[in-house]
């Protein structure tokens, strides 16, 4: 599973998310809601601290912060990258699931 965030995305997390040291950007499946490719969950967003998990799925890190999901919510990420994004109308995440090859799934 890869995360990906286009440079708008990025933008809104660095200001609507201060992060303090040790800290970053969690995604993770939360029930009710809503998405592309999951019906009555949504992606749910939170600020913790990567290492408090040792069971990280998958991070990336973009301008120095880093953004990740962790094993507990593999069920919700699984057969699919995460590419995220603006809704300009909303001025909000948009957030799109890419179906991907599990054999190549690292």
């Amino acid at each position: 599973m890869d995360i990906k965030l286009t440079e708008k995305a990025t933008k809104w997390f660095e200001d609507k998310f201060p992060l303090n040291e040790g800290e970053a950007v969690r995604f993770f499946g939360k029930t009710y809601g809503k998405t592309e490719v999951h019906d009555g969950f949504s992606l749910g967003v939170q600020v913790d601290n990567p290492e408090n998990h040792d069971n990280i799925l998958s991070s990336t890190e973009v301008n120095g912060r880093k953004y990740f999901t962790t094993r507990e919510d593999e069920w919700f990420f699984n057969g699919y990258d995460l590419e995220v994004d603006i809704d300009e109308e909303l001025n909000e995440p948009k957030y799109h699931f890419e179906g991907h090859d599990e054999d190549n799934n690292e």
